[in-house]
Parts: structure tokens; C-alpha cells; sequence
């Protein structure tokens, strides 16, 4: 099916390009979601007159979206789960996690806007893209963690791994001492004799 776009399209094509597709990309994404006409002769007619309208409120809604992504770029954002002690949450974080999460922090996104390169199933930092409008991006850094205390950890640079084996061994070093000092206390006192 030959559609007329409406507006850019990732991996398909910019505005006003007409394009081959599949019919069911066409019926149930492009069509309904506004970003594209079938390509007939009076469609093409229509996009030409409208062409400078469209072209108008595209720019718009780009410098928005820019305006957004400037402010949201680079920022950090906690997200609070349970977790196993490996550091294996129970469950994942999903993209309507992390547009709550900047909901939260006052930025206008919406759980769509948000691509995941892979599901977030283990604590500590994890880039996210945001793709506010189809030529605008923004990264953001979530922060998974079990309780605020640990995210500031976290956000320092220290892995949930490395504090655990960090206090495994210091419990295995004070053991140690304590042994230590229960076969000194042994040596220090006199054998009885029988």
C-alpha cells in the first residue's frame, strides 16, 4: 500500500515522502495515528495545499519537543524496588515506570515516548532513551535501587555486588579476630594440672 507521510517516520521516510508499505503497518499504525494518507490523487492534492500548514506546526511541535529534551537530557532519575541480595529484582521496570518517575519530576512524557533497549531487571544505573518527537532524543539515567540511601550509593559509583562483598568481608575479618583473640585468651592462662 502507498501512503503519503505526514510527518518523519524512523527507518521509513521524512514528510511528504510516499512510501510502500504493508497494509496492516498502514491500517493499524499510520492511518489511525495520524502520520500518514493513503496516496491517492486527491490525497496528494490535499497534502500539497496543506503542505506549508503541516510543515509549520511540525517546526512547533520540534521546538518543543527540542526545549523538553534540553531540560531532560542527561538527567538522573531513582526508581525504588525490591530486590534480591544478587541485586535480581522481583519483577522489571517498565517504560510506565520510568514516565512516572519523570512525571513525577515535572517532565511532560508519555509511557510510549519511552524506548527500552531491554527489559531492567537488576539494580543499579541504566540509560533510557526518550524520543520526544521523531527528531528529538533525550537520555536519561534511571536509577534502580532498594531504598534511597542505596541509590545515593549507587549514584557515587559503587555497585550493589561490591557493598556486598564489601561487608562479607568485613564480617569475615571480624570473626577472624574474634578468634584470633578467644586462642590468645586460651594461651594466656595457665594449664590446671590434674
Amino acid at each position: 500500500m502507498d501512503v503519503i507521510l505526514l510527518e518523519r517516520v524512523a527507518k521509513l521516510g521524512q514528510m511528504g515522502d510516499v512510501v510502500k508499505v504493508k497494509q496492516g503497518y498502514a491500517r493499524n499504525f499510520l492511518l489511525p495515528q495520524g502520520k500518514a494518507l493513503r496516496a491517492t490523487e486527491a490525497n496528494k492534492a490535499a497534502f500539497e495545499e496543506q503542505k506549508a500548514q503541516l510543515e509549520a506546526r511540525n517546526l512547533e511541535t520540534r521546538k518543543e519537543a527540542q526545549a523538553l529534551g534540553d531540560k531532560l537530557d542527561g538527567t538522573s532519575h531513582v526508581i525504588i524496588r525490591s530486590a534480591s541480595d544478587g541485586g535480581a529484582l522481583y519483577g522489571s521496570v517498565t517504560p510506565r515506570d520510568i514516565a512516572d518517575a519523570l512525571i513525577a519530576a515535572g517532565f511532560s512524557v508519555d509511557k510510549r515516548q519511552v524506548v527500552l533497549t531491554g527489559p531492567v531487571k537488576t539494580l543499579g544505573l541504566h540509560e533510557v532513551m526518550v524520543v520526544l518527537h521523531p527528531e528529538v532524543e533525550a537520555t536519561v539515567s534511571i536509577n534502580v535501587a532498594r531504598s534511597a540511601e542505596e541509590a545515593a550509593l549507587q549514584a557515587s559509583g559503587k555497585s550493589i555486588q561490591e557493598l556486598a562483598a564489601e561487608e562479607e568481608a568485613a564480617a569475615e575479618f571480624e570473626i577472624a579476630e574474634l578468634f584470633d583473640d578467644l586462642g590468645g585468651a586460651s594461651e594466656d592462662q595457665p594449664e590446671i594440672e590434674q
